[in-house]
């Protein structure tokens, strides 16, 4: 009896994702994916357990396209496929860097050759890039456009335009207005500034369609790989009825099969999707900022963060790999000071407590801000989601109205007066465009565990292994090799008759 009790709400929530997938047209292209994910892993092939939204979905988990459980995790389906806003599934799918091709090749011959191509995509002219390209057809000096470059700022995630960077940087500006040359050249320039420089193809986007593509966007073949690639980028690919599959290449799963297969070669199996999530050594690790190595751990400031934050379960390792981005990180070090018991931990309103007891009371998933409009005034989680993403565009009119449906459902579900419910508002708005998706994090926590428990269990392989995908950057080997060093892995060196043409395992006469 005990046994059906677990199952109900896995029903219930399959029968809901599966009216919303039939309802919007969806099931073929859950088996498509399913379809070229099964054929990837019986042919050895590593597959990632997920990627971006879609690890949200029961669904996708029972066709094992993605390898977490949303239910145990609290993963929304609602942040995939909105039943109340018509946009496509996008699943990413990450294989084996070294054999992503041959699940592609594998589709080609399924569907055949002439329905599936890659995507073009077009590099745009940036404040950079048009000054040098402008400058040098002007014939102006290389050092000067260089110098007049590197005067325009470089945030990866704040791009600048020139018309900013002229009227925020003081000596570019003075540039401007005293030198008629420079304002030619930057003018020139302004003009230019976005347009399409060059194409190449997308580095995951394939495209199948049920009839010969040709029949509805131009296509060439790329020199290169000898596939056919759209002339359409993705946006007017998707604008001619045809849909995206991404097929990423993770180097990190290729590491951990190689080092897997030195396991297996002197006899030890492992299978690591069925370790448990709470093995002693992976958090001392961790807790050492051991992290040389381990997936989305292992950069500096991350190393200092675990050392600091002290993770102890999972649900940390989840949370960290989303907090460690621009913006997200100042909270950081509130996150740990409460997960350590150094600060109280209180929630912006008691019923926010369920949703945000995992992250110690801070907002830190985009579904926390779903679920906190869904607890607090009574939200669909459809609608919830549409909240979420009026307040990441930040357009006035729509947040208005947001706005006033949040408050007025504050109200009416939960009696919270008017003043209260706009201090809410404003504080989930504030959280809402860093907020990180928790699908996507969750699954690249599993691996960053997966990673680390080699780490800690099988320190010869994993090194091994790790060098193997990473031999042609010397410094690189070099951080393995200190990192050994500190924690006394041997490294012989290469020996004409013992080595092998990779890096590789040997066990000593004392084991």
């Amino acid at each position: 009896e005990g046994d059906k009790d677990w199952r109900t709400p896995y029903r219930t929530r399959l029968d809901f994702e599966l009216d919303v997938i039939i309802q919007m047209g969806f099931p073929g292209y859950f088996l498509i994916v399913a379809d070229f994910i099964k054929w990837a892993k019986d042919h050895d092939i590593p597959v990632g357990p997920g990627r971006g939204s879609g690890a949200g979905s029961v669904v996708a988990w029972a066709l094992t396209i993605t390898d977490l459980d949303p239910m145990k995790l609290g993963l929304l389906f609602e942040r995939f496929l909105n039943p109340e806003r018509v946009s496509m599934p996008d699943f990413d799918i990450d294989f084996c860097e070294t054999r992503r091709g041959e699940v592609i090749r594998y589709v080609q011959a399924k569907y055949g050759t002439d329905q599936v191509a890659q995507i073009i995509t077009f590099g745009k002219l940036k404040a950079r890039a048009v000054l040098k390209d402008t400058g040098r057809v002007l014939q102006m000096g290389y050092g000067q456009i260089d110098r007049l470059a590197k005067l325009v700022p470089n945030h990866p995630t704040d791009p600048w335009d020139l018309k900013r960077a002229i009227d925020g940087v003081s000596e570019l500006h003075s540039e401007y207005k005293g030198n008629s040359g420079v304002r030619h050249l930057l003018d020139l320039a302004m003009k230019l500034e976005g347009l399409p420089r060059h194409s190449s193809t997308h580095a995951a986007g394939v495209v199948i369609g049920d009839r010969p593509l040709a029949e509805l966007v131009p296509l060439y073949r790329d020199p290169r790989s000898d596939m056919p690639v759209t002339q359409f980028d993705m946006k007017y690919v998707e604008g001619a009825g045809l849909v995206k599959f991404d097929f990423l290449g993770l180097k990190t799963l290729s590491v951990l099969k190689k080092a897997l297969d030195l396991l297996a070669s002197r006899g030890v199996v492992i299978d690591l999707d069925a370790l448990e999530w709470d093995d002693e050594g992976v958090y001392k690790l961790l807790q050492k900022g051991d992290t040389v190595g381990v997936f989305q751990l292992e950069s500096e400031g991350m190393r200092r963060t675990l050392a600091a934050v002290r993770p102890s379960n999972f649900g940390d390792i989840i949370a960290l790999v989303s907090l460690y981005r621009p913006g997200p990180m100042d909270n950081i070090p509130m996150f740990g000071r409460r997960k350590n018991g150094q600060e109280e931990i209180t929630y912006p309103h008691p019923l926010l407590e369920g949703i945000l007891a995992e992250t110690y009371g801070i907002f830190v998933y985009q579904e926390q801000v779903m679920q906190a409009a869904q607890v607090l005034a009574g939200f669909s989680l459809g609608g919830a989601d549409l909240l979420r993403r009026a307040m990441g565009k930040k357009v006035k009119a729509e947040m208005d109205a947001q706005r006033a449906g949040f408050v007025e459902g504050c109200l009416k579900v939960n009696g919270i007066p008017e003043a209260k419910a706009n201090e809410l508002f404003d504080l989930i708005d504030k959280f809402a465009g860093y907020g990180f998706n928790k699908s996507h994090a969750a699954a690249y926590a599993l691996l960053a565990y997966q990673t680390a428990w080699l780490k800690a269990h099988h320190p010869h392989e994993f090194y091994a292994a790790s060098m193997c995908f990473d031999s042609s950057l010397t410094d690189k080997l070099g951080v393995f090799v200190d990192d050994m060093r500190r924690l006394g892995v041997a490294i012989l060196p290469p020996d004409l008759n013992r080595s092998m043409a990779d890096f590789s395992v040997e066990e000593s006469g004392d084991g």
